[in-house]
């Protein structure tokens, strides 16, 4: 799909690496510009003594070159690298890639056609634009993190990094519909992309229905509080989710119970003095964690098993996708289907600078030619 891009990738850490792994699933080339310290995610080094095993998982089928960009020589070399690319994303504070001679209004004047993607946490100008933050931040402040609470109403500190994530697909969604455009038109596109924006705009339900009725929590309240759709527990200890909304859903899952009689129970609330309900965990709790899994495959009720990380791999259905293998002695994950893993063909995650020499060589070569 992007084969004959390429990216120019000066971020670090989690948002910036795995939106260039996501163009690189798609056949860009990406080339990752590290400083001679190294992006920081490599650190500390694992068991084996190799970068870290989240560094290892962005940045596979990727190039590593080491520049010092606070010296002119190299930043040279970033401009000639960029001058034969199709792609710029950044992560710096908003100013810094212009004091080091590499901001868009340069780049784009040598190369107007450029796709140059500043990806922040607040944006390049505003209020909030120089202040530092990370996931859990960008996640309060949209919102987003006060639909996540426990049964108290605390808000539940997550165990993944959404904004971060959640922004590198906005930010390979917005360079790759950018790339289109310059398919059209022949122009290049500035795009600033800051993560607070983007988890804002996962509130959309949340936002308008609250505007129109006062309530906080938005869908999520209609969704917990009917017995239709449910968290429930089995009998080893473990959960299933239940998200039978749809009468026809609801009416499966009863019929094949044999408890018709819950039907009209559908959209009842899940509270203990609600007779249904209380059937309902009491039967889920008579039957095993792998009994419900193997229900939940055969009975069309919109049901599936809250797998844990180290199981997903061998389910059904990961399996049939070719979404998880094993390379290098580790399990990776492609972001993207295809019919033939993208995983097959993949390299490791570049050694610190391993292609530095590579392509300066290459730079010099071209140069070279144009003099001759």
């Amino acid at each position: 799909m992007l084969k004959g891009v390429r990216v120019i990738d000066f971020s670090q850490y989690l948002p910036g690496p795995y939106a260039t792994l996501r163009l690189a699933d798609k056949g860009a080339e990406v080339i990752k510009v590290e400083s001679p310290t190294g992006d920081p995610l490599r650190f500390p080094p694992e068991i084996d003594q190799g970068d870290k095993y989240i560094f290892r998982a962005q940045n596979r089928d990727k190039k590593s070159i080491s520049l010092n960009l606070k010296d002119s020589n190299d930043q040279r070399i970033a401009r000639e690298l960029i001058k034969e690319s199709d792609v710029v994303l950044e992560s710096f504070r908003p100013g810094v890639a212009k004091r080091l001679g590499i901001g868009y209004e340069d780049i784009a004047k040598e190369k107007p056609d450029i796709i140059y993607c500043s990806l922040s946490g607040y944006g390049q100008k505003g209020v909030m634009s120089q202040l530092g933050s990370h996931d859990i931040n960008y996640m309060a402040l949209s919102g987003a993190l006060s639909q996540l609470k426990d049964h108290e109403g605390v808000p539940v500190h997550p165990s993944n990094t959404f904004a971060d994530l959640i922004g590198g697909i906005a930010a390979s969604e917005s360079i790759s519909t950018a790339l289109f455009h310059r398919e059209r038109t022949g122009n290049g596109s500035y795009l600033d992309l800051a993560l607070a924006d983007v988890m804002l705009t996962m509130m959309t339900n949340h936002v308008i229905l609250e505007s129109a009725t006062g309530e906080q929590t938005g869908i999520s309240k209609l969704n917990k509080e009917v017995i239709c759709y449910y968290l429930y527990e089995t009998k080893d200890g473990r959960y299933i989710s239940l998200g039978a909304l749809e009468p026809k859903f609801w009416e499966n899952f009863c019929y094949a119970l044999n408890k018709m009689e819950w039907i009209p129970a559908h959209l009842t609330k899940p509270s203990e003095n609600n007779p249904s309900f209380q059937e309902v965990k009491k039967l889920f709790r008579n039957h095993t964690f792998s009994e419900w899994t193997q229900f939940a495959a055969n009975v069309d009720c919109c049901m599936a098993p809250v797998l844990e990380t180290g199981e997903i791999q061998s389910h059904p259905y990961f399996q049939e996708r070719h979404l998880i293998e094993e390379k290098w002695g580790l399990r990776y994950v492609s972001t993207l289907y295809k019919s033939e893993s993208i995983l097959k063909h993949s390299s490791p995650a570049p050694k610190h600078g391993e292609h530095t020499k590579e392509l300066i060589a290459k730079l010099n070569e071209k140069e070279y030619k144009k003099k001759f």
